[in-house]
């Protein structure tokens, strides 16, 4: 057992390192963001100084003040459990190494649930198709997000339960709900599933618990840190409000029905979800535990929550890859015939078995590697991933920033900055910061376009800022 622990240890190191590395080459070279890198690190930071997680980026951005808590966007008070790393750094690179441990840290229990179902050659493929799993690597080379806590806690809550620590188990559920507003539906998916393996109760329990957690948090718990339930609201084309929304479902249940497939960027990432499993992962009642967050995404009026280029489909790989498991040893289950040949029969029967799932998981395995080239870890084997012609100058322009004063910064300047300064997002409305970074040769959000940013440059000189430095396109106000 010892050496397989070694060897698990090592696959886990192997893809922290890699996480890590796309996140802080991409902070390095000036390609991470300011939303939502410094939107998490503003938060982190004050936890880390005994201070409430205020955000003023998007509090000035959302015209609710420098005092804006993070638990008025995101119900994520587990952000607090990241202040340690900031004692140790301080700063948003902090971030990005804490989350390249979370998301590894899911592998020894993916290791062990899959053993457990499969056996052990079984076991490392799966657990090497988890670290090459492209929803990790888009979360991994996107910033940093709530969601790097739930890879790890949804294969804790799976892989205990499933070997008798149910105590364990749902501990880890009830942490999810510490990490975003939206993670009662999980918990709702998890008694979905109980109850479907015969636990009724409990199930019922759970799916009570979850959708009361989420009504809860979304009512009244983000309203008296400063939040608003409209900002949480992404289904208008159903309804103003919740009930709206119901009634505006049961009015055409056929078009409900056919609503999480009526684009083709959602008809894509449902397939890319379910394809590492071979399909699979539809045979398992543990699909359930994803199914809420799924519909979540899939009916919203958010076109970025469909596609697989975010962080969202990391909430439920895990799931689904443990559920491809289970599904592959429910179907062999049902495949099962009785063997005329007593104990030789049963022994062929289980070399059969044995060899079915060596190629299931072998194939797991190549088909996370042959998605690989579509997403971000295949930036990681091309050496132009690792050079930014503008750096230098990025790194200049950040220079002539002084400590301590608030900023407003170009999206990608920002996560330079938020270290030493109070990051502010640049844009067409001002803030009327001392100090701006800006950049006019290329497109930067929350701008429409590269004409705006240079119009606002021109904007600015006119209202009395000062420029102190330009260079490939970055530019550095002050006003006296």
């Amino acid at each position: 057992m010892s050496g397989h622990r070694g060897r698990v240890g090592v696959i886990t190191l192997a893809a922290a390192v890699a996480y890590a590395v796309l996140g802080l080459v991409k902070l390095g070279s000036f390609r991470a963001t300011t939303f939502d890198l410094v939107i998490v690190d503003q938060a982190v930071r004050n936890y880390a100084n005994f201070r409430p997680p205020y955000i003023p980026v998007l509090g000035m951005f959302h015209g609710r003040g420098m005092e804006y808590l993070q638990l008025a966007d995101h119900f994520s008070p587990i952000y607090a459990l990241l202040a340690p790393f900031y004692w140790i750094h301080d700063g948003p690179a902090s971030l990005i190494v804490a989350q390249a441990l979370l998301f590894a840290g899911a592998i020894p229990f993916i290791w062990m649930f899959t053993r457990r179902v499969l056996g052990v050659a079984p076991a490392y493929l799966v657990s090497a198709a988890y670290a090459l799993s492209w929803p990790i690597a888009q979360a991994a080379a996107f910033d940093a997000h709530e969601v790097m806590f739930v890879p790890m806690l949804t294969a804790i809550m799976i892989e205990r339960y499933h070997a008798g620590r149910t105590r364990v188990a749902f501990a880890a559920m009830l942490a999810l709900l510490l990490v975003k507003e939206d993670m009662g539906l999980m918990v709702a998916g998890v008694g979905l599933c109980l109850f479907f393996m015969g636990e009724r109760w409990r199930g019922v329990l759970c799916a009570m618990f979850g959708l009361g957690a989420v009504l809860l948090i979304r009512s009244l718990v983000t309203s008296t840190f400063g939040g608003a339930t409209k900002d949480f609201w992404a289904y208008n084309h159903l309804g103003p409000d919740l009930p709206g929304a119901v009634l505006g479902l049961l009015r055409d249940p056929i078009a409900a029905i056919l609503l999480p497939f009526s684009e083709e960027a959602k008809v894509d990432t449902l397939f890319l979800l379910v394809w590492p499993t071979l399909l699979l992962c539809l045979l398992s009642p543990l699909s359930l535990v994803a199914l809420p967050h799924v519909l979540e995404r899939m009916l919203s009026d958010r076109a970025q929550w469909w596609q697989a280029d975010f962080q969202y489909s990391a909430f439920t790989v895990v799931i689904l890859l443990c559920a491809g498991v289970d599904g592959l040893s429910r179907l062999l289950r049902r495949l099962e015939r009785p063997d005329a040949g007593g104990s030789a029969g049963e022994s062929g029967r289980d070399r059969e078995h044995a060899q079915l799932k060596l190629a299931w998981a072998a194939a797991v395995c190549a088909v996370a590697l042959t998605l690989v080239p579509r997403f971000a870890l295949d930036q990681l084997y091309h050496p132009a991933f690792y050079k930014e012609p503008k750096a230098a100058a990025a790194e200049e322009a950040v220079s002539k920033v002084p400590s301590g004063v608030t900023v407003e910064a170009v999206n990608s300047i920002g996560p330079a900055l938020t270290s030493r300064a109070t990051v502010l997002l640049w844009r067409r409305e001002g803030y009327g910061a001392p100090w701006v970074v800006a950049d006019v040769s290329r497109w930067e959000y929350p701008f429409g376009s590269l004409d705006d940013q240079l119009a606002r440059v021109n904007e600015l000189q006119g209202q009395g800022y000062v420029k102190v430095f330009e260079r490939d396109g970055y530019v550095v106000l002050h006003r006296p």
